[in-house]
């Protein structure tokens, strides 16, 4: 055989064996059943970053690992509320910005969390459930649905007859694993409501993208569930001749919709995660690059990695955008996961922080004061 012949015959050999070997390696170890992901909205907001610069004040820098939602009390006169992936609920002193471990829960996987009208702290731990923390201690409200473990919980909200309603992200993957879900795409996730009068759990409203923050608005005519990997948040009606219904209340949004929570004028806080890439647009685009990329472990962190920008959203309660803020690069902050308004500011949580932003919404409303 011709040397040229030869050194052709040993690539193509060569690549045909990789190409065997990747097949072997993708069939044993890809964790997902991918199915086509939905389509990215087009983008309608062009950045203003005005999440950066001496505009957003860092509370709590370097003592606050990953401090995913925050709830700031105003009967305490603005005490802020986070938990941490040290396992510790943490406040904030409004008199003089110090933080203190306040409860201890365990664990790293606490998420949403809301406050429970007798002065309890319901609080969703992924790999547990949902959670009330009190002077008493830790006790578990629910693990389970249906004879089905609760996989993810992931954000609660109480409402005035003591009900709560929360979601369970996804059946299929737990916190540690959560990209995978967004990979596979699969609508697995679940709105739940926990009634303490009988200590049942059930749900309200299943096959939801990624299901995350829970709200109410102020009359509690319905509930609102983010679905992350549809860009859109749905409600269910409480009230009136539509109870029991589910439709859309936002779609097309300009990010993932992460936690959502009520504004003080009536309208809603989203915070909308931003998890589009190149990198990403071109691994959702087939089933085949999903499963090649979800048997690495370590392409998840690089695409992980890869991840920059924060933006929130004010909708109003018809479901309709108001403004949206945002650090397009995520060079101040990075993968907002709350937004909390309370007094004229807003208080930002995030799973890649070791802060929790504060941000004065006059100085965003006016111009002059940037």
């Amino acid at each position: 055989m011709a040397p040229g012949l030869f050194a052709a015959a040993a690539v193509a050999v060569a690549v045909v064996a990789a190409a065997a070997s990747l097949a072997v390696h993708v069939a044993l170890n890809c964790p997902i059943d991918p199915v086509p992901s939905p389509a990215p909205p087009a983008s309608r907001y062009p950045p203003n970053n005005l999440l950066q610069e001496q505009r957003l004040e860092k509370l709590g820098e370097g003592l606050l690992d990953a401090p995913e939602d925050v709830y700031v009390d105003a009967a305490a006169g603005g005490a802020a509320y986070t938990a941490t992936r040290d396992g510790w609920l943490q406040r904030m002193h409004p008199g003089n910005g110090s933080w203190e471990r306040w409860r201890f829960v365990g664990g790293t996987g606490l998420l949403g969390i809301a406050p429970s009208a007798d002065g309890a702290m319901l609080v969703c731990d992924a790999d547990k459930g949902l959670l009330r923390v009190g002077e008493e201690g830790v006790t578990l409200l629910a693990s389970e649905v249906d004879g089905a473990t609760i996989r993810f919980a992931d954000a609660a909200v109480e409402a005035s007859d003591g009900t709560v309603y929360f979601s369970d992200a996804s059946t299929r993957f737990g916190f540690d694993r959560w990209i995978l879900d967004f990979i596979e795409s699969r609508p697995t996730g679940r709105l739940l409501r926990y009634d303490p009068r009988t200590g049942e759990t059930s749900v309200v409203l299943g096959g939801l993208g990624f299901a995350n923050g829970v709200a109410l608005p102020r009359d509690e005519a319905f509930v609102v569930v983010c679905e992350s990997t549809r860009f859109r948040c749905m409600k269910v009606w409480l009230k009136g001749e539509k109870a029991g219904q589910a439709e859309t209340f936002i779609d097309n949004l300009p990010g993932s919709p992460d936690n959502i929570r009520l504004g003080s004028d009536g309208s809603f806080w989203i915070a909308l995660i931003q998890v589009r890439s190149p990198w990403t647009d071109l691994i959702t685009r087939w089933s085949l690059t999903k499963r090649v990329v979800s048997s690495f472990p370590a392409l998840l962190e690089r695409i992980k990695a890869t991840l920059k920008g924060a933006m929130v959203a004010q909708v109003s309660e018809d479901g309709k955008i108001i403004r949206v803020l945002d650090d397009s690069e995520g060079k101040v902050i990075n993968f907002i996961t709350s937004v909390t308004e309370f007094n004229g500011d807003i208080f930002l949580g995030s799973l890649s922080t070791n802060f929790v932003g504060k941000l004065c919404l006059a100085q965003v409303d006016d111009p002059a004061s940037s």
